[in-house]
C-alpha cells in the first residue's frame, strides 16, 4: 500500500514540475517578446524587393532604448490609423530634415537619395490622409522634431509617410533585424 501511495505522489510532482515548468517557459517567452524581441509575418507588397510577403522576421527591441533610428533604418511602429496594426517601413528622414520629391526622387536636405532598394521605382506624392495635417503633406516637408519621416521600399504600392505624415519616434515599436523564414529568405536585413 505504501508503494502505491508513493508512486501516485511520485506523479503528483512530475506532473506539477510539468506545469511549473511550463508556466515558467510561457512567462520568459511573453518577457522576450514584450521587451528583447518579436516575430513579425509581412502582409503586403510595401517592401517588396527588400522583404517580400510572407516573410517572417525578428524586430529587435533593445537598440531603440538607448538610441533612436536613424536614415536606412527598417522599423515596425504603431499604424498612425488603426492603434492594433503594426506596419514596418524604412526611416528615410528624422526630426529636423526635410523632404522633397521631384519628377519621382526623394531628396532630403536638398540631396538626391541614392535608393538601389527601390529597384528604379519612382517615389510621388500620394493623396493625403492625416488627421494631424488638415493641409495635407506640403512639400518641401520638414519632419518635426520626434518624428520620423518614413516610406516603403516599394514606393508604388506603399501608403507611407506621403499619405499619413510623419510618424512619433514613440510610435517605433523594434528595429527590423533579419528574415528567419522562408529558407530561401533568410538573412539580415
Amino acid at each position: 500500500m505504501a508503494r502505491a501511495e508513493h508512486g501516485k505522489h511520485s506523479m503528483l510532482m512530475d506532473a506539477l514540475e510539468v506545469i511549473c515548468l511550463g508556466a515558467i517557459a510561457l512567462v520568459v517567452a511573453l518577457l522576450v517578446r514584450a521587451f528583447v524581441a518579436e516575430p513579425f509575418i509581412i502582409p503586403s507588397a510595401s517592401m517588396s524587393d527588400t522583404l517580400k510577403v510572407g516573410d517572417r522576421l525578428v524586430g529587435e527591441k533593445i537598440t531603440y532604448r538607448t538610441s533612436e533610428p536613424v536614415a536606412g533604418d527598417i522599423v515596425t511602429f504603431t499604424d498612425p490609423e488603426r492603434a492594433d496594426v503594426t506596419l514596418i517601413k524604412r526611416v528615410i528622414a528624422v526630426g529636423g530634415q526635410t523632404v522633397d520629391l521631384h519628377d519621382g526622387v526623394v531628396y532630403v536636405d536638398g540631396v538626391a537619395l541614392d535608393e538601389p532598394y527601390t529597384d528604379g521605382k519612382p517615389s510621388y506624392e500620394l493623396p493625403t490622409h492625416s488627421p494631424l495635417l488638415a493641409d495635407g503633406v506640403q512639400y518641401p516637408f520638414t519632419v518635426p522634431e520626434g518624428y520620423l519621416w518614413v516610406m516603403g521600399d516599394n514606393r508604388t504600392n506603399s501608403q507611407d509617410s506621403r499619405y499619413f505624415g510623419a510618424i512619433p519616434v514613440s510610435s517605433v515599436t523594434s528595429k527590423a533585424l533579419f528574415v528567419f523564414w522562408p529558407l530561401e529568405d533568410v538573412g539580415s536585413i
